[in-house]
């Protein structure tokens, strides 16, 4: 059994983008497994625009990353001893955690998964918490109808895509906005939305009004930025904004040039009647089974898709993170980590 945990340790506060040296790699004690407890080694790890965030010491919806400690993570991994009936070894299981390859748990905070269900990384992202965000923030908020235009940014994310997707069934009119031509014609061809722009290109507002003739009733709010901009104008009267990201904000150091947007936001809230509501997806725990039985038909049937970033090893996962907040990402992005090598 290993005795080290190999980490990924946060040690400065990134000051606008994250660089390479704001973390380190270092190899930590492992303690055995106590009563009611498991020793685990990490199969796949997740990673998410909201660890960001969690590396600021803003005030925000859960504490900060300590510096020293490895950011947190949901994961997949695989029991290796167990001291609790419930679990054995070999046994796969979703637990939060953080950016490391073994970790010692209580048995409690670990959901075994069945792997003839759904590939395990699928419990990561459209089977997981990216799944039942877009999945929840759609139904609650946006109140999707048949026949309303939706917008989303970050279309071929894990978020993102889930959307869209969800919008289409639900017989919406699906906008999305990506970041280059291959994601516009995976989110078209593939995902199926009616149209994608390619944030890259000039005149987003132009483009965006094109594309969204009756106007826009549903806003999810995956980015911020120009995409914002561009839909602002064009929401109608009623209007809801599901707010669960800002990624295009999260490495900000200044205040975005040009005129403050906030109180053209605040008097459309006002005239249009429009909602606009942040989440945080674990406000719609009690919808996890309804979602999860859903969107496994829907991806029995072919009728959702979904595609993953895969980079391999811990010492891939800072470089992945990095590319992940600068767009370069293509679908849901997760580490692969195989047995450590002698």
């Amino acid at each position: 059994m290993p005795q080290t945990a190999r980490t990924i340790q946060l040690v400065h506060r990134p000051a606008g983008a994250p660089t390479p040296a704001d973390f380190r790699i270092a190899d930590v004690p492992l303690r055995d497994p106590g009563p009611g407890e498991v020793l685990l080694q990490m199969e796949w790890l997740s990673l998410d625009p909201y660890m960001r965030g969690r590396m600021s010491d803003a005030r925000s919806y859960a504490a900060p990353t300590a510096l020293g400690d490895p950011p947190p993570c949901e994961a997949v991994a695989r029991v290796l001893q167990s001291n609790d009936p419930s679990l054995h070894p070999g046994d796969q299981v979703l637990v939060y955690d953080a950016w490391r390859d073994h970790t010692v748990v209580k048995a409690a905070a670990c959901r075994k998964l069945d792997p003839a269900q759904a590939p395990v990384e699928a419990w990561l992202g459209i089977l997981g918490m990216p799944g039942l965000t877009a999945w929840a923030g759609l139904a609650h908020i946006g109140k999707p109808k048949s026949g309303e235009t939706l917008v989303v940014g970050a279309a071929t994310g894990a978020v993102g895509s889930v959307v869209g997707q969800i919008a289409r069934l639900r017989g919406l009119r699906v906008v999305g906005v990506a970041g280059g031509a291959e994601k516009c014609r995976y989110a078209t061809e593939t995902l199926g939305f009616d149209v994608c722009l390619d944030r890259h290109q000039p005149d987003l507002a132009g483009r965006m009004a094109l594309a969204c003739p009756n106007g826009v009733d549903i806003y999810f709010e995956l980015t911020g930025g120009d995409v914002l901009a561009a839909v602002l104008p064009l929401l109608n009267p009623f209007a809801r904004i599901p707010v669960c990201g800002t990624i295009a904000t999260y490495n900000a150091t200044t205040a975005p040039e040009g005129p403050d947007r906030l109180p053209q936001l605040m008097r459309l809230v006002l005239t249009r009647s429009l909602t606009v509501r942040g989440f945080i997806v674990s406000e719609f725990d009690a919808d996890r089974s309804a979602f999860q039985t859903e969107m496994a038909a829907w991806l029995l049937s072919g009728e959702v898709v979904h595609r993953q970033d895969i980079s391999d090893g811990l010492d891939s996962m800072v470089p992945a993170f990095i590319g992940m907040l600068e767009g370069r990402n293509f679908g849901k992005t997760l580490i692969r980590l195989g047995p450590r090598q002698a």
